[in-house]
């Protein structure tokens, strides 16, 4: 009796390890399974990062392109306008004598201390007034009083905050195109006006004066 007692104990001892070995073995293999989901997930999540993050440069670098090509682009007809010699910026009392200008409409040199309001005039105003609005980077439109009306509807289009159009009778030319130290004259051919040119020198030369008190500007009608 003692005999098989104790072969039952062996016997028991034995499936007690078996079962022991397997819970240990299951218990491995899930947490085997477990390490492998989770590098499974964290493997997916660095696809996704490495592919929205892709995705996301793609957006920046475009984005940025096109920020420097709006930036570069430029008017694509010719420039028609002369530089002129800087002649200071001095500021003289309203009516004060001085020496001439060396370009016709002036593009620099003495000014009265208020520029005029941007906008379209029927009647001559002072250079010397208009000139500090060039000072400011404002683009001038100088015409002569005798071009059609409907020349005169083409050009208080362009008019705007940061365009004076105003009659001139000393104009070389129906149009002169001012801006600081630059100047455009032209005729009218055949009665039309070259609005083109007008749009093309206003992008060219528009805040380029030596004072920047604003932005460039937006919003005008014709350009």
């Amino acid at each position: 009796m003692a005999c098989g007692s104790s072969g039952d104990g062996i016997i028991k001892v034995i499936m007690e390890e078996t079962k022991n070995n397997y819970e240990l073995k299951k218990q491995e293999r899930e947490k085997t399974r477990e390490r492998e989901r989770r590098q499974d997930n964290f493997a997916k999540i660095h696809k996704s990062l490495v592919r929205y993050g892709f995705w996301i440069l793609t957006l920046v670098v475009i984005g940025y392109g096109v920020f420097l090509l709006a930036q570069t682009a430029g008017p694509d007809g010719e420039d028609f306008s002369t530089r002129y010699e800087i002649q200071g910026r001095d500021h003289i009392a309203d009516g004060a004598l001085h020496l001439p200008y060396n370009s016709n409409p002036p593009s620099s040199g003495w000014h009265y201390a208020s520029p005029a309001h941007g906008g379209f005039y029927e009647e001559s105003l002072p250079d010397e007034r208009v000139i500090h609005n060039l000072e400011h980077g404002d683009i001038w439109i100088a015409y002569r009083s005798d071009i059609s009306g409907e020349a005169k509807e083409i050009l208080e289009s362009f008019a705007g905050r940061y365009v004076v159009v105003s009659p001139r009778f000393e104009n070389e030319g129906d149009i002169s195109l001012v801006a600081w130290s630059r100047v455009d004259t032209f005729g009218i051919e055949n009665g039309v006006v070259d609005d083109e040119r007008i749009k093309d020198f206003i992008s060219r030369y528009d805040n380029r004066g030596p004072e920047r008190v604003r932005d460039v500007q937006t919003g005008h009608s014709g350009f």
